[in-house]
């Protein structure tokens, strides 16, 4: 104990003091994230504020616009267009619900059957990102066109008539109506959620599954309890990457669609380009971001998960 507690001995006469090391490198992460800050505020932060400021403008493009806090316009803008609102919600709703339903299934394939295939399935499933966006859509006019195959299948069927109790459809016709609207959304869309769930659902160990059947579950129940739950981060993830460009989206209702499909991207676009009303555009966009915003911070915390992939 005495030992212990005693002084250390003086330093030798013209000895040099030991410094504690310098810590270096401590400033290098803030100078890796500088670029990437300097970017968001350039390129997300200054037009956002640019576009608030728009939004409570008051003029004409003739004489100028000048900010006078006129927040009457999302009022204005919300009670004329929100039918287009509800619409773009349901559109791009059918459309995450339709791609999950497509997207699980052959995400599932991919993860746990497909074997040495497992590559050759993923370069289909991008294969569509290969080509414009633009074009994506224009194919589809194609295959919905009037007395095409795929209309005269869903006649000789009878889909058409259903469709068209529902509303999705008008009499033979598949162009320019709801249901042309959200197969676009699918079409284009159904890679975001198929590759987050297959990153998803990779990662669940196998071990599980053996687990589960060496427990007697059948394979509903060790899908039910073990598979969909683990991938959850997946769903959530796909879902939301579908949901949200797809509510925003114009190009399908402008091309697949007609006036009475129209979407609240289409009277933006028609706002900024068209009309010149630059307020009312600027206040639109900021009210589907707010909207967007509410029903994903809700959907995640019903989703239970946090652990997005």
């Amino acid at each position: 104990m005495a030992t212990l507690t005693e002084a250390p001995p003086p330093l030798a006469p013209g000895a040099p003091e030991k410094k504690p090391p310098r810590k270096r490198g401590r400033w290098t992460p803030y100078w890796l994230l500088l670029p990437g800050i300097l970017w968001l505020l350039v390129f997300f932060a200054m037009p956002m504020i640019y576009q608030a400021s728009t939004s409570v403008q008051t003029g004409s493009l003739e004489e100028g616009y000048e900010v006078t806090w006129h927040f009457a316009t999302y009022w204005d803008a919300l009670s004329e267009y929100y039918p287009q609102f509800l619409r773009s919600v349901l559109y791009a709703g059918s459309a995450t619900i339709l791609c999950l339903i497509l997207g699980y299934p052959l995400a599932y394939l991919i993860a746990f059957r497909a074997g040495r295939w497992r590559n050759l399935i993923m370069i289909l499933v991008i294969a569509p990102f290969f080509t414009s966006f633009l074009i994506r859509t224009l194919a589809w006019k194609t295959i919905l066109a009037d007395g095409g195959p795929v209309v005269e299948a869903l006649n000789t069927l009878h889909v058409l008539d259903v469709t068209s109790w529902l509303g999705m459809t008008s009499g033979d016709r598949v162009l320019a109506t709801p249901l042309a609207v959200v197969c676009g959304l699918t079409y284009n869309f159904l890679p975001f959620m198929i590759l987050p769930l297959y990153s998803s659902l990779e990662r669940i160990d196998g071990r599980l599954h053996e687990a589960a059947g060496d427990l007697y579950a059948k394979p509903i129940t060790t899908f039910r309890k073990v598979t969909f739950p683990l991938s959850m981060p997946g769903v959530v993830s796909g879902t939301l990457l579908t949901f949200i460009p797809a509510a925003g989206d114009y190009v399908n209702a402008d091309l697949l669609g007609s006036t009475d499909t129209r979407m609240v991207g289409n009277v933006i676009q028609t706002q900024f380009l068209r009309i010149l009303d630059y307020p009312t555009a600027a206040a639109l966009s900021f009210i589907l971001m707010a909207a967007i915003l509410i029903m994903v911070t809700l959907y995640i915390r019903r989703s239970g998960t946090e652990d997005l992939v």
